[in-house]
């Protein structure tokens, strides 16, 4: 069911889709099996994983319903493989505040990632520090989850090339921890 606006609204991860989504390599799998089907093996090939560690997280992947297995096939040396695609699932889920697991996880998948890129002019990187009233940061979010979907549910024309993009949005800390971080400024113990 879709709102007004053509999306359909997110709903609440159940605690297994939170946690399934807190692994750095879990959110690299379904990044690979969006592009296209792959088996564990291939997954693991293009991790540089062993095959072993791949398959759990797949196994966790599948019963959380974030990945499907597709039709078996026979492989390169005749054995017996299950190619896996990525479902839309993770897309449409809401956190509710359940995500301090996950943004370690995105940052380290987003490094990895992003490392692996050769140096390009298509890598384009910025941060900004704005100041937002609560509806102008509402509005923000809005705008840019609403571009996001956009993007997402378009069908890509033949030839394109993949992209991904990484966005983070948070407040600064207040003004006395940062203070309290700096080197040479020893937290001080509450008596």
């Amino acid at each position: 069911m879709t709102d007004e606006s053509g999306t359909v609204p997110r709903r609440s991860a159940s605690e297994e889709e939170a946690k399934a989504l807190a692994s750095a390599m879990r959110i690299r799998i379904l990044r690979l099996c969006r592009k296209e089907q792959l088996t564990n093996k291939e997954i693991a090939t293009r991790l540089a994983a062993n095959p072993a560690t791949v398959l759990y997280h797949v196994r966790k992947l599948v019963s959380v319903g974030f990945l499907e297995p597709q039709e078996a096939r026979s492989g390169p040396s005749g054995a017996y493989e299950i190619p896996y695609s990525a479902t839309d699932k993770s897309w449409q889920l809401n956190l509710d505040g359940r995500d301090l697991r996950l943004r370690g996880a995105a940052i380290g998948a987003f490094v990895s990632e992003v490392g692996q890129v050769p140096a390009s002019e298509q890598v384009q990187i910025s941060r900004l520090g704005i100041r937002l009233t609560e509806e102008g940061h509402a509005r923000l979010l809005e705008r840019l989850q609403a571009l996001l979907d956009e993007f997402e549910a378009e069908e890509p024309p033949e030839g394109s090339t993949h992209y991904s993009l990484f966005m983070a949005i948070h407040p600064d800390s207040p003004p006395e921890t940062q203070l309290e971080r700096q080197p040479g400024n020893a937290r001080k113990a509450n008596p």
